[in-house]
């Protein structure tokens, strides 16, 4: 177990260094310029994570490198490296392959954090190879070295990673290379078979200064794959979760990034009804990551909390945060993904306790299991590294936390009795949302869902089925409709439309018609055909700004989403407009109403929420209460901000890179400025309406 990102970066750096046929590295987010040893490796090589891979790859004539990257979504692109394609892909040297994964459902993300070398040495868990995430275990409140790749300070940051070797990395080899042919339709060759001979010496790639906390044990892989194409889902995880939960004798321990998974809350729930059933305890930040996540999975974590405080009948529930002192928001930010039952069983993976992980997103988890005639050695080995974490949190030594379980018969009660005041320690939160947030969030079905979202499934939670079916007058406008969308759609799969609607061609096209007379009719135009094709707003707003630069193209993009969202609105206000007394459930039913009294309001959230496909939200205001003039207006004032802010990055960024100078760095630093500052405010909004709520 390597806990924390400084153990973790300095062990794939080393084995990476000495790879001899192949490295494999899986992520959600990867980042080239990230120094794996902040401090310096001083090991011959370039420091940033990019340079570092090209560099070994050059010096080894039978090493290849492939390196496979979440296709984020853009709601991401301000957090992430800008054009990781062009970073890590087009000037790399030939044996270095950088891909981007986007094969997955609608909504879902590739979420495995997956490194394997040479078959011999692999790591799995909750940590990716990008910035803001170096961290030692002691967290210190000041700590010179961490900083993200602008040299910029970051929190103190928490996570595990598990490093198997022997018959545990050649399947996660196995898994990695199925992932790399699925999303690149390309077979990697496996490692030479004398790299795994059942009679070949121990891997020389597990790092020296680091001792395995158990040998010679079975390792489970479990999986979470969505139902995609062709593929049937895998649902490994989130059956190793309720069997895990239903197992349990005494102790029930998470560290866990999110916690709104209504699956896994009933399950806990029924365990802590049980007159002796067993202590749930979970570690969890006490803020989500930004206003967003607080405004979306902070809502569902806030529900979930309500749940189980409602079970928790026989108090032996706990939600806590590592309290750090010095730290300005007190609280540890966990992004680990760990769990133990009693002493019997121990999972360290990439999966969160959400919906998705357990059903969207691809992740994978490592699990030991006590049992057979080794059992007692594998119970001690397990325990301590529960004990471990808890140390870290505690500020105290693993065989104190162990005594201190013992002589209380109780996790929560060894908790609260090293709770010391002006040290690390653990403290209990409960975390509440406002009601106009509670209103307007929805159950998990966009934010956190239970299964692959289908348009289709998403349209009907909200427009009724009377409005969709349409009226003998509607038949032939809507079979026009539908041919003109298929014939789109079998373009997209079958000719080379796919590639030409990039970013690249898309510049190009808006700078075919920049010069002439009826160039702002062609860009509305653009925005609208856009729209009903599904084609994200944010690329033709980034496309807007590098074209038409900050002022024109601010201009352009809030005209044409405007007009866009005109058109969609139309559209689901011809499916059918009167919705009150026939939405499915009576909570949409309430749902709809608020919106409706807020209409403004709840516009501006939505825009600055975004909640499903741009498309998808304008179609289904246009067949709710929403009045046309408060959707618009809202509209107006929730993308107003956001354009104008994105437009101007966009077109500096591109100016920076193009002719750099002091005046485009200067109005760039400017816009980032305005960016954090416009975080800042909604955050300490939200903040306030939680307050207010509470």
């Amino acid at each position: 177990m390597l806990v924390d990102a400084d153990d973790y970066f300095r062990s794939v750096r080393n084995a990476v260094r000495q790879a001899r046929h192949s490295v494999i590295i899986l992520g959600w987010d990867i980042d080239s310029r990230t120094l794996l040893v902040p401090g310096g490796a001083n090991d011959g090589y370039p420091e940033p994570l990019g340079d570092f891979l090209h560099a070994v790859v050059a010096s080894r004539p039978d090493l290849r490198v492939h390196v496979l990257n979440w296709d984020f979504a853009m709601l991401y692109a301000l957090e992430r490296e800008w054009l990781p394609v062009y970073k890590m892909g087009w000037r790399t040297h030939p044996r270095l392959s950088f891909r981007m994964d986007g094969r997955h459902p609608i909504g879902g993300s590739h979420h495995q954090k997956v490194v394997v070398v040479d078959d011999e040495l692999a790591f799995s868990g909750g940590l990716d190879l990008t910035g803001c995430r170096w961290d030692t275990s002691e967290h210190a409140s000041s700590l010179p070295l961490r900083r993200d790749v602008n040299g910029k300070p970051y929190a103190p940051f928490h996570d595990v990673q598990a490093m198997v070797d022997g018959d545990a990395a050649r399947v996660l080899g196995e898994l990695a290379r199925e992932r790399w042919r699925r999303c690149c339709d390309e077979t990697l060759e496996a490692p030479p078979s004398e790299f795994n001979a059942v009679d070949a010496p121990r891997t020389t790639l597990w790092p020296s200064d680091i001792s395995p906390d158990i040998e010679e044990i079975e390792v489970a892989v479990s999986r979470t794959e969505p139902a995609f194409e062709d593929h049937v889902g895998v649902h490994e995880v989130r059956q190793l979760h309720i069997d895990a939960i239903a197992s349990a004798r005494e102790i029930l321990f998470f560290e866990n990034q999110y916690f709104t998974s209504g699956l896994i809350a009933d399950a806990l729930g029924q365990r802590l009804s049980e007159p002796g059933g067993p202590e749930v305890v979970v570690i969890s930040p006490e803020l989500q990551s930004g206003w967003l996540e607080e405004a979306t999975m902070g809502v569902l974590r806030a529900r979930m909390q309500k749940r189980l405080q409602s079970a928790n009948l026989h108090q032996r529930y706990l939600l806590c945060c590592p309290h750090l002192p010095g730290l300005k928001d007190g609280c540890l930010n966990v992004h680990s993904k760990v769990f133990a039952v009693d002493e019997n069983l121990f999972c360290i993976g990439s999966a969160n306790l959400s919906n998705r992980s357990m059903a969207l997103d691809t992740e994978c988890c490592l699990t030991i299991e006590a049992h057979g005639h080794h059992a007692p050695r594998i119970r001690a080995a397990i325990a301590h590294l529960r004990n471990r974490l808890l140390g870290e949190h505690l500020d105290t030594a693993p065989g104190t936390v162990a005594a201190t379980i013992a002589a209380k018969r109780s996790l929560i009660g060894a908790i609260d009795s090293l709770r010391t005041s002006g040290k690390r320690a653990l403290h209990a939160f409960h975390p509440v949302s406002t009601p106009e947030l509670d209103a307007l969030i929805p159950e998990q079905a966009m934010f956190d869902p239970e299964r692959p979202i289908e348009p289709d499934r998403l349209l009907q939670q909200f427009v009724p089925e009377e409005a969709r079916k349409p009226a003998p007058r509607r038949l032939i406008a809507m079979a026009a409709l539908g041919l003109l969308l298929g014939g789109l759609a079998i373009a997209w799969h079958a000719t080379p439309l796919k590639e030409w609607v990039n970013l690249a061609a898309l510049i190009a096209l808006a700078r075919s018609v920049v010069d002439m007379p009826f160039a702002p009719l062609a860009v509305v135009a653009a925005y609208v055909i856009g729209g009903l094709v599904m084609l994200p707003v944010m690329l033709l707003i980034a496309v807007s700004g590098v074209v038409f630069g900050p002022f024109v193209g601010a201009l352009y993009a809030i005209a044409g989403s405007m007009a866009s969202a005109t058109v969609a609105y139309a559209i689901g206000w011809w499916l059918g407009r009167d919705v009150v007394g026939r939405m499915l459930g009576p909570r949409i039913n309430r749902l709809s109403r608020r919106i409706a009294k807020r209409g403004i309001l709840a516009m501006m959230v939505v825009r600055l929420v975004p909640v499903a496909p741009f498309t998808i939200v304008n179609m289904v205001a246009g067949a709710s209460h929403i009045r046309f003039r408060d959707y618009l207006i809202g509209t107006l004032l929730g993308m107003t901000p956001g354009i104008m802010i994105m437009v101007t990055f966009v077109h500096n960024l591109a100016e920076v890179v193009r002719r750099p100078s002091a005046g485009t760095i200067g109005v760039l630093a400017g816009v980032v400025v305005a960016l954090i500052a416009f975080g800042w405010l909604l955050q300490r909004l939200l903040a306030q309406r939680r307050g207010v709520g509470a």
